[in-house]
């Protein structure tokens, strides 16, 4: 059991990590604190709990994998997860430039991931699956996890390009960024439970095409007003 909580924590972690110290460099001429992206990190944990939780209250036995509970699945996660880096961080004065919005999108999505990660070897780890739980994490290490911090890092430019916008075009952004992020996590989860291998291989194919439009974008970002803030 022991054994089993180690390996599961350790695989599920360790992927995320990886990805956000990548991510973070995106920012390095001016770094978040450490204690920020600590924190924001942990309520991404918190938040793939709160999904779980709400997943299950509302299922009672009726989800499929139609479209529709798919997206409503996605939307859940993704609404959740935006909600706790809302508060956490979104809000906060060490939100300081519009490409923070992005990096902290993807440092909750990164939480979430992990949690997940640990959640799912847990399973298999515990039924003494070792090469199989080694496996699935190095699978999720560029499948489930790059959709989590693709779907969020949607919605983190959406909130970049939004900022000192009125208050109508802010919320298109937002509806947008949302949209997108939504029909991407649900076209990934139908293609994964639903075709075959070779319609899941494309569905990866685009979710990496959209973590290089979020790199392009980024540097975009990069070149807005620094005095463009979210809490504006």
């Amino acid at each position: 059991m022991t054994l089993a909580l180690t390996l599961s924590f350790i695989g599920g972690m360790i992927p995320p990590i990886i990805w956000l110290l990548f991510w973070l460099k995106e920012d390095k001429l001016h770094p978040e604190p450490k204690r920020f992206i600590i924190s924001t990190f942990i309520a991404g944990m918190l938040s793939a709990i709160a999904v779980i939780l709400i997943q299950k209250e509302f299922s009672n036995g009726f989800i499929s994998y139609g479209i529709l509970s798919l997206s409503l699945l996605a939307f859940s996660e993704e609404f959740i997860k935006y909600l706790f880096a809302y508060f956490i961080a979104l809000r906060q004065k060490f939100m300081d430039e519009p490409v923070d919005a992005v990096i902290y999108m993807v440092t909750i999505a990164l939480g979430f991931a992990a949690m997940e990660n640990i959640l799912y070897l847990w399973q298999i780890f515990s039924n003494g699956e070792i090469i199989k739980g080694m496996i699935i994490s190095n699978t999720r290490f560029i499948g489930a996890t790059i959709l989590h911090v693709a779907s969020s890092g949607i919605i983190g430019i959406a909130i970049a390009f939004s900022l000192c916008k009125k208050i109508w075009k802010k919320i298109i952004y937002w509806l947008i960024g949302f949209i997108l992020s939504v029909a991407l996590h649900t076209t990934f989860n139908f293609f994964i439970i639903n075709s075959s291998k070779e319609n899941i291989f494309n569905v990866f194919i685009l979710i990496w095409v959209t973590i290089i439009l979020i790199l392009l974008l980024i540097e975009k970002i990069k070149k807005l007003k620094p005095s463009c803030l979210i809490n504006n």
